[in-house]
């Protein structure tokens, strides 16, 4: 009995809602470009996708009562206008009796993916675990064996092969009326199954999605988001937790009809999701398979540019992943696992030292730089962004002679022999960089006024070790300043520890302005929401250089980060190191 009591009061504090934002309230806890919290992510750099609900029962066709047929996948609910009558018959048949989760984490593990993300909810509102809060779900809504739990598989089989495990939530529900009035029992209702989800399965990241609803605010984001990390501190999200911009959650997912981006995605770490076939839930006419070398050129290309791809399968009404999918991850799984070749991918990050060849795609690691060659050539240039000096060179997999020099403005890489694999080869490079002259900073003084327009004194000052703040709608830089209606001021030293061109960067929301030695970098003194301005200036190593950030904040949401990137060092909040009070 007391055991009960005690497991039923931890729920009922498990359930409570997360602490109101006060006066003084900063969610910005870390930096996640840089944090220990998302160094596994920030590494793995492949992971493995999944989706999988009750829609796969249909197979992606739906007959229409005139004979016609509709085709879809995970939206067919939607799509395809299927009556809620017929939706929830076809899912009391679903039956998934083959689904095999350690044949899914051994292909993952066999592919070369270092995490997994499965749907627990897609926007059908169909569970795939026995959440208490409703009968709509795997267990107590189709015909599979009711004593099991695919999640709890999944979990068990992730762990031991050491796959981290996440799960998908999709924020719209269809299938819950609340969403069509009474959002708020909804909302608990999502709140408790996150809960749920959190308690007893213990996932790494949560990825969410069908945040694009008018019911779901901000404040709704901003209570969500606080909730979830005091439920588990670690927890990495994505950035449809909110609305899909450069603030929400840990890092953007640049979907956008699954192009990969051509560049960088600045102010934030990202991960591009990519379908293996065309469709993300299972079809049985959807067999375009994507071949590996595409896929693989995907994620070399996407690392290359800091980046992390999530590869989409989607297991069959049987629960078994298509033949065709399997094929290609394995294909990718093999590049990798050749020649030394995981080397150019895992704990990578963008060069910054060089730009994007168009004969393949150029990955950093520390005093390395892969060069993964799609179109092989006597001569391969290199643009070099800064300088740096190369010391060895070698194709991995081959003992051919490899030779450099200097070339217009970087460097010529001349392998003597052929290509060793028609994916992409890879060259690497022993290079040699200026070390980091590491300061002995404490932070910059920050003053704070309760108005928005600097005037009279300020009510604050104090020594802040660095610019990461998120105070979103109801927190505010300390308990003496409104939510609303005040300005900021950051004075003091800023010294680089590399020579060269340096890019400032903010994220703000409303105003700022930046001055470096004494000329302006950044000036955005136009209100506005969320946006990332940059500025480059050259500075010296070692030296120190006045800096003054100006902030102020009339109405809605409160954020201000300073970053900054060099050719020799990628983008991060500008550490406390490097910063130094006003005398």
């Amino acid at each position: 009995m007391r055991t009960s009591i005690v497991a039923a009061l931890l729920l009922i504090a498990t359930l409570a809602p997360a602490a109101q934002a006060a006066p003084g309230t900063n969610y910005a806890t870390d930096d996640p470009l840089t944090s220990s919290r998302t160094e596994w992510w920030r590494d793995a750099k492949f992971g493995m996708f999944i989706h999988f609900g009750t829609y796969a029962y249909w197979g992606g066709e739906y007959t229409r009562k005139d004979g016609t047929v509709c085709q879809d996948a995970e939206w067919i609910k939607l799509r395809c206008e299927i009556p809620w009558n017929e939706y929830e018959a076809g899912a009391k048949k679903f039956n998934p009796a083959k689904f095999d989760a350690n044949a899914i984490t051994d292909l993952a593990k066999e592919s070369g993916q270092r995490y997994i993300v499965f749907t627990a909810k897609h926007h059908d509102g169909y569970a795939m675990w026995p959440t208490k809060t409703n009968k709509w779900n795997l267990r107590d809504h189709s015909a599979f064996d009711k004593n099991r739990d695919i999640l709890a598989e999944m979990k068990k089989a992730s762990d031991a092969k050491g796959i981290k495990f996440g799960l998908y939530y999709s924020i719209t529900d269809w299938h819950d009326p609340g969403t069509a009035g009474d959002a708020a029992a909804y909302k608990k209702t999502m709140r408790e199954q996150l809960t749920e989800l959190v308690r007893d399965y213990h996932p790494a990241t949560l990825w969410f999605d069908g945040h694009g609803r008018d019911w779901w605010t901000l404040k709704d984001s901003e209570d969500l988001q606080a909730y979830l990390h005091q439920l588990d501190p670690k927890l990495i999200l994505n950035d449809r937790v909110g609305k899909s911009r450069i603030v929400d959650g840990d890092h953007d997912t640049p979907e956008r009809h699954q192009n990969i981006p051509t560049k960088p995605i600045e102010g934030t770490l990202w991960e591009s999701c990519v379908t293996t076939s065309n469709r993300w839930g299972w079809a049985r006419y959807d067999t375009a398979f994507k071949p590996a070398s595409q896929i693989t050129r995907f994620l070399l290309d996407i690392a290359g540019r800091d980046g992390n791809l999530l590869q989409n399968i989607g297991p069959d009404n049987n629960g078994v992943i298509p033949e065709g999918a399997q094929n290609s991850l394995r294909g990718v799984g093999k590049w990798l696992a050749a020649n030394g070749q995981s080397q150019a991918v895992y704990g990578t990050t963008l060069t910054g030292l060089v730009g994007d060849p168009e004969w393949g795609a150029v990955t950093r690691n520390a005093g390395k730089l892969y060069l993964n060659v799609y179109d092989w050539s006597q001569k391969l240039h290199l643009t070099a962004l800064d300088k740096f000096g190369i010391t060895g060179a070698r194709v991995l997999g081959s003992d051919q002679k490899v030779t450099w020099q200097a070339a217009g403005d970087g460097y010529d890489i001349s392998p003597q022999g052929q290509a060793t694999n028609t994916t992409a080869t890879v060259i690497e490079l022993t290079i040699t960089t200026p070390e980091a002259k590491l300061g002995n900073g404490t932070g910059l003084t920050a003053e704070y006024w309760d108005n928005a327009d600097f005037s009279g004194k300020p009510k604050v000052r104090k020594t802040e070790r660095t610019l990461n703040f998120a105070w979103r709608q109801g927190g505010s830089p300390a308990s003496g300043i409104p939510v609303d209606n005040f300005s900021a001021r950051w004075t003091g030293f800023v010294q680089p520890q590399f020579s060269g061109p340096h890019t400032f960067l903010t994220v703000s929301d409303e105003t700022v302005k930046v001055w470096v030695d004494g000329k302006v970098v950044i000036d955005n003194s136009t209100p506005h929401g969320p946006k990332l301005d940059k500025g480059t200036v050259t500075l010296e190593a070692g030296k120190k250089y006045s800096i003054r950030v100006d902030y102020t904040e009339k109405t809605g949401e409160a954020f201000l980060k300073l970053l900054w990137s060099n050719p020799n060092r990628k983008q991060r909040v500008v550490p406390v190191t490097q910063l130094y009070p006003q005398g």
